[in-house]
């Protein structure tokens, strides 16, 4: 499994938009191969700034699967005129500390 992280900073006076439409992404991402489940989290010290995880089963679900997609053009539209300034995507794996 690939968790892929995502600081999001909204653009101010736009979280409650942010969140409607976030909602309504979210059955994009939902829709692809190899995703196995997200979460928005909102930062209790700063108002516009949201972490994104994602759980996809191998990075290319994500870069491939995904952002190849019709659903990633209508995911772009909802959502990517919010960022300010854009997010920084990255990829982690989990090291086993058995």
């Amino acid at each position: 499994m690939i968790l892929e992280a995502a600081m999001l900073q909204v653009k101010p006076g736009l979280a409650g938009q942010f969140e409607q439409s976030f909602k309504e992404a979210s059955v994009l991402i939902a829709s692809i191969e190899g995703y196995l489940g997200h979460e928005l989290q909102h930062c209790l010290e700063d108002d516009h700034k949201y972490l994104l995880l994602v759980k996809w089963r191998n990075l290319e679900d994500h870069t491939v699967g995904f952002r190849e997609s019709g659903q990633y053009q209508e995911w772009k539209a909802l959502l990517h005129h919010y960022y300010s300034p854009f997010p920084v995507v990255e990829h982690f794996a989990r090291i086993n500390l058995e």
